[in-house]
């Protein structure tokens, strides 16, 4: 079965009972048994629900795994696969990752014993030198949020390989149809499915997705436990929105490169980071490792802070928002938003300023997206 295809059919079969094309929404709390001891493969919903299990073996196919496990949201998925460690265990994160990632390393997880060293994860060498005999886990984000750094995902599964740890990537931002880091040798995959994989801007979820038994046997114990489970609707919802992934995230890439484009070519402009630039720092490897380049992009005014936040009060047919990912377009200032509770000399020293902009580029007319930026950046 070809990708397009997967997207569409994978996992997804006509209902048996009534024949609908659609799954059902199985919006119940708990299943009668049959007899003690003998079920028809469900008991309770936070243990497993028939339309969550058609999402998990869509997005296990999709991305080149075998398990699937979706949660409540991106940042309980995030948490379920960190609870693969134990307190005095060491984990190498990006430097450049969600910020919310940052708050639960940092504020959270690091009161129970977990110590974490960021590091440029654009550097294997980097990434080697911070293994230490207590590394567990090496976290990576790419392309990275906000600034769109690609990691080597052969160099980093090779790292993880020699020295015996896990190699979890944050995926989002490609998406399967872009990056299947699996494919790579990857352990864990994570999305967020707020974004583009449910892309209308209409729930919050997120998934974990591992070609590896005794890790998803870890993580959905981790999930039944706690109880951070995605509802049925919502299950549905995302369900709907991926039919239209493969169609979305091509539509997504080619307004973007003409956009980056555009802002590159600005006279407020100072800079720009798209992966499908020439002048993106990683391009090439962008080209060789992934099959198209999304639809995020950052950049920075001339103007500095204060003419990034005349573009984004200016705009009108961006939505200055927090989200990404979805057939709007969104407009947002990262060392507010995204990333507020990063401390501001951390930030920069990562090399996110306070001018920074990320645009997440919907699928209007391209030339709609364009205009609107352009009156916005005649008020910066």
């Amino acid at each position: 079965m070809k990708f397009d295809t997967k997207v569409v059919r994978a996992g997804i079969t006509p209902d048996p009972t009534t024949g609908s094309i659609l799954p059902p929404i199985y919006e119940t709390a708990t299943y009668v048994l049959d007899e003690v001891g003998r079920d028809k493969g469900f008991d309770y919903t936070r243990s497993s629900n028939p339309t969550r299990q058609i999402l998990e073996d869509n997005l296990a196919a999709i991305e080149s795994g075998q398990y699937a496990i979706s949660f409540a949201s991106g940042m309980s998925a995030v948490d379920a696969a960190l609870k693969l460690l134990s307190a005095g265990d060491h984990l190498i994160c990006g430097d450049d990752v969600y910020g919310g990632v940052t708050r639960h390393l940092d504020n959270v997880l690091s009161r129970y014993g977990l110590a974490t060293t960021y590091v440029n994860s654009v550097n294997p060498d980097e990434v080697r030198d911070a293994i230490t005999p207590k590394t567990r886990m090496i976290w990576i984000e790419t392309p990275t949020n906000p600034l769109l750094k690609i990691t080597d995902m052969e160099a980093m599964v090779g790292i993880a390989r020699e020295h015996d740890v896990l190699l979890a990537v944050d995926s989002t931002f490609a998406t399967p149809v872009f990056l299947r880091p699996l494919e790579f040798g990857a352990d864990i995959v994570m999305h967020s499915t707020t974004k583009y994989l449910s892309g209308h801007n209409q729930i919050i979820g997120g998934v974990l997705v591992t070609n590896r038994k005794e890790l998803f046997d870890q993580m959905k114990f981790i999930q039944k436990t706690i109880g951070a489970v995605s509802s049925p609707f919502d299950c549905w919802l995302n369900l709907s929105g991926l039919k239209t992934l493969h169609l979305r995230m091509k539509r997504h890439e080619e307004s973007a490169l003409q956009i980056a484009r555009f802002l590159e070519s600005h006279d407020k402009v100072a800079w720009v980071l798209y992966p499908g630039l020439p002048s993106h720092p990683q391009h090439d490897l962008a080209k060789t490792q992934m099959s198209g380049f999304s639809g995020m992009i950052a950049f920075e005014l001339n103007g500095g802070v204060e003419a990034g936040r005349q573009l984004m009060n200016n705009v009108r047919l961006c939505g200055l928002a927090e989200s990404l990912g979805s057939v709007e377009t969104m407009i947002t200032h990262p060392a507010t938003m995204t990333h507020a509770d990063v401390p501001a000399e951390d930030r920069r020293k990562r090399g996110l300023g306070d001018g920074l902009v990320r645009l997440s580029v919907g699928i209007e007319d391209v030339e709609d997206i364009i205009q609107d930026l352009e009156q916005g950046l005649t008020q910066a």
